[in-house]
Formats: structure tokens, sequence, C-alpha cells
């Protein structure tokens, strides 16, 4: 049976690889080396600023360099799917965060998941392979010695990855992406990216009183981040630093200065690597998490406007609606009070019974309404996009609907289909903050505010309303609207019609408060059912 690596499995690994790391490094601090480099950055800032900016340039060339390679990538895109890995290496264990520069770039791009992971897999062999050129080129016999037999090992594993991932990089090629195989530029590329590093290593030496040769912090780089290869804490804490003493020591360096030295650069590596990967993770657009809100422009014409065109004849009726589910006690009452016209288009009451287990269905056909039932309870959604299907299915004028509990005032149906029938709208919500609350307990009162407010900022527009039950949509709207989650409507439907272009409204209703029954909203439920459903709704929206 396979096991998968959980989060609380790699929180554990997370915790206890930190641990380890502590006990590696606080017995070879040097404190006063530490607080002299503390004293150095704040009196140089200049040298910081030095350092992160090489740091940065370092990624931009290896962004520079997958563009490269996938030449329909764009660069700003690589580099954020580059440093949404870095940040992620220096939160999670085992450098569990590279693979999040494929999933960046395949989400955010029109990159294929194979070639993302085929030109992930070969840059980073060829980046590995780099350094090692780098390391051996600065100081040939140290290197070796402080790379060791296991790390030779290590890069020939590397190097075999590399050649897998070149091979399978070049199958690739021409299926779907534009491929360019990598040459010596890439090479030449990746050894520059670790000579940029080298200039944050050779400030933070200067930092503790350590003077380098650019030579020799090209040294140390290569040795501390070699190490990091196989590194279980996350960004390798402990296995840089101990690392970075020991290339220090080999010098001829203090180790414990050698240490502080490292630690300055690792706090440095980190604080950039946090901060980039933060940002990456919403610029530039669209971000990783996808759309927020709406696009800024939206159809002049919604397709559905001259697909179906609204009726205007006197005998086309104002379907009025009501989703209900176990509402024996005051269905009958709200399907009375319908008016039998509207602005002379008769009134055709329906109630869709969302599988109901009462009598509700008997008492609305009494009242006179044509009831549509549904054999089981499947949620607020799926009654109202069942509500809107068979209005349409009725060729009505103008569809509306409000709850069967009796919240919402049926005799204002006048009011909220009047600017359809006028043509000023496409689709009409009933206010309760514009118009007057008999009741609304105060809970309910804030969280509808702030729901409301949110919808506001992701719809681009002010709205008064976002939860109100009582709507309505003309002909074509209703044809065109999609409900894409059973629990509820409220949100999607209105991002939905803004986003193809239908024309909104919002008229002043009354609201009192049920007196009947119970509600099915649930603050927690309706937040982790809504949340999805309106992020699917923005990221299926028309640009």
């Amino acid at each position: 049976m396979r096991r998968r690596l959980t989060p609380s499995s790699t929180a554990a690994v997370t915790v206890a690889s930190l641990v380890l790391a502590m006990v590696i490094l606080v017995p070879g601090v040097d404190t006063t080396a530490l607080r002299e480099a503390g004293a150095a950055m704040v009196a140089a800032p200049g040298w910081v600023v030095l350092a992160l900016a090489a740091f940065g340039a370092a990624f931009g060339v290896r962004a520079l360099l997958w563009h490269r390679v996938l030449p329909d990538l764009p660069v700003p895109q690589a580099l954020a799917g580059i440093h949404l890995a870095l940040g992620a290496n220096h939160v999670l264990p085992l450098r569990l965060g590279e693979p999040l520069r494929v999933v960046s770039v395949v989400r955010r791009t029109d990159t294929s998941f194979e070639a993302a992971t085929a030109s992930t897999v070969t840059l980073r062999a060829a980046d590995i392979l780099a350094i090692a050129g780098l390391g051996v080129a600065a100081g040939p016999a140290l290197f070796s010695r402080l790379l060791g037999v296991w790390g030779w090992a290590l890069l020939a594993v590397v190097a075999a990855v590399g050649v897998a991932g070149l091979v399978w990089l070049h199958r690739v090629a021409g299926r779907r992406d534009r491929v360019r195989l990598p040459g010596p530029v890439v090479a030449l590329g990746s050894m520059l990216a670790w000579a940029l590093e080298a200039v944050l290593v050779w400030c933070s030496a200067r930092f503790v009183g350590i003077e380098l040769t650019g030579q020799e912090a090209v040294l140390v780089t290569t040795v501390a981040v070699g190490a990091q290869t196989v590194a279980i804490a996350p960004s390798g804490l402990g296995t840089y630093e101990a690392a970075s003493a020991a290339a220090y020591a080999a010098l001829g360096h203090d180790a414990g200065v050698g240490f502080a030295a490292a630690l300055t650069a690792h706090a440095l590596k980190t604080a950039y690597s946090l901060v980039a990967g933060g940002v990456a993770v919403f610029v530039p657009a669209p971000g990783l998490l996808g759309r927020v809100r709406l696009p800024r422009t939206t159809p002049d014409e919604p397709l559905g406007r001259a697909d179906r065109p609204t009726r205007r004849d006197a005998e086309a009726p104002v379907v009025l609606f009501l989703p209900a589910h176990d509402e024996e006690a005051t269905v009958a009452d709200v399907v009375r009070r319908a008016p039998a016209t509207v602005a002379g288009h008769p009134v055709h009451v329906l109630v869709v019974d969302d599988g109901s287990t009462d009598a509700t269905a008997a008492r609305a056909r009494a009242a006179g309404a044509e009831v549509l039932s549904l054999p089981e309870n499947r949620g607020l959604g799926a009654a109202v996009r069942e509500g809107l299907r068979a209005a349409v299915d009725r060729d009505a004028v103008a569809v509306a609907f409000c709850d069967a509990d009796g919240e919402y005032a049926p005799e204002e149906l006048d009011v909220l289909v009047a600017p359809l029938l006028a043509g000023e709208a496409d689709y009409v919500v009933g206010s309760r903050f514009g118009g007057t609350i008999t009741s609304m307990r105060p809970h309910r009162r804030v969280g509808n505010v702030a729901l409301t407010r949110l919808l506001s900022f992701v719809a681009r527009r002010p709205l008064s309303d976002g939860q109100s039950g009582y709507r309505a949509l003309s002909g074509a709207a209703a044809a065109d609207a999609e409900v894409i989650h059973d629990f509820n409507y409220a949100q999607v439907l209105t991002l939905d019609l803004l986003a193809k272009g239908w024309r909104y409204a919002e008229v002043p209703i009354t609201y009192g408060f049920r007196t009947q029954g119970r509600s099915f909203v649930r603050p927690g439920a309706y937040l982790r059912a809504v949340t999805p459903a309106v992020w699917r709704e923005v990221q299926s929206s028309t640009t």
C-alpha cells in the first residue's frame, strides 16, 4: 500500500528537521561575530542592497534560461515559478517546494505539464552540474576534498537525471510546445547565476570581518549549495551552515566566524526567498490562485440576447417560482399573495419542491400553483437551476423567484420586474438594505453586509445586497444563466451574469425574517460550500 506524505507528516518532518538543525547550529555560533555582522549591515545598508540585488539577479538569469528553452514561456511567469519554488523550499522540508515551479507555469500559462516538467528537470540538473564545474574551477583539490566520494556519487546521479531530462525534453519538442534544447548558453548562464549568488556570500563574509577573494566566495558558494542538494530541513538549515563553516576553515579562516558568515548569508537568502515567493503567488497576473475578481471588461452584447429575444406580447407570462423544501407552513400563503397579472402579463406561479418530506407540494397545488417536484433534496442552487429552466421552457417574458418561507413579499413582483419589462435591465436584485427591513437578526445583518462587500470587490461594482432571495431575470438572461453548484445560487448567479455582460439593476424591497421553519444557512457550512464555487465562477468568467 502506498503511503502519501500528508500535511501532518510534512509538518512533523519540518519540526524534527528544524530541531536537529538547531542542535547542529547552536554550539558552533560565534555570537560576537554574529552581533558584528548585524551592526555592519545596519551601518552599511548599501552592501545589503548589493547582496540582495545580486542574489535576485541570479534568479532573473535562470528565468531567462528557462524562457530560452521554452520560448513561449513568458519570462515574468518563469521568474514567478522559480521564486515560488525558492520560497516554498525555505518553508518545507526535503526540498518539496521544487514542484511548485511546474505547477505555477502550468496553471498560469499555456505551457504543458510535460514540457514544464522536462525542462525543469533538465535545467535543475544543469544548475547542479554548473556549480560543480565552478567549484572545480575555483579550487579543484579543496572542492574535491570537501565534496568527498559520496558527493561525487551524487553528482553522477544528477548527471544521469540531466541526461534523462534532456532526452525527455527532446521527445516533448514539437508535440505542443516550442522547445529549444539547452546548449552552451544555458551552461554559461547557469554558471553566471551561481557567480551572482557568490556576491551575497562575499558581502556576508565582509560583515563578519572575513575578506574573501572572488574565487574564494565562489568556492564557499559551491560547497554550501552542493550540500543543500540533499538537505532535509527547510532551506537546508544546518546543512548550509555546516558546509560553509567547513569551507571557511579549509580556506584558513576561523570556523566560528565562518559559521556566523554562513548564518548571515542564509538569513539574507531566506528573507529574499520568503518575500519574493509571497509576491510570486499573485504577481504577475494571473496569480497562482487564479483570478480573484471578474475581468475589468465584459462583452458589449451578451450572446444570449441575440440568440433568444425576449417576448413582448401581452400573452407572454411572468413566471414567479418558489424554491421550497419542507415549507408546508408558509408556501400556500406565499402562492396566494402573488398577483394575478403584472403590467398586463399573466403571472404563472411555480413551486419547485426540492425533495420535501412534508405536505409542501400538496398545499402549493391547493393554493393554485403548478408544482415541479424533485425526487430528492438537492439544494437551493439546484432548485433555482430547475426553476429557471422551467420558466424558459414556458417562454416567459420575465422570470422571478423568491423564497417560499414568507420572508419576501410576492406582492412586490411588479417592482422587481419593472426594469426588465421597460428594457432597462436584464437582471434585477431586490435589495433589502435599499428598502425596508422589518426584522433581521444582528449576526445575519453583519454577515450579509460583509459578504456583500466582498462580492462587490469580486464583481468590480457596487452592490447593496449580494444575498437577497428575491430576484428577476429577462427571458434571455434566464436562458443564459448558469448556477454551477447545488448548495446555493446567490453569488455565482450574479457573477455569471455580470461576466457575460447582462445589465444589472437593484430595486428596494421589504423584508421580514421567517416566523416558521428554520433557515438552511449555517455560517461555516455556507462559506465552505460557497467560497470554492465563487472561485470557480471567477476562473471561468469571460475575458
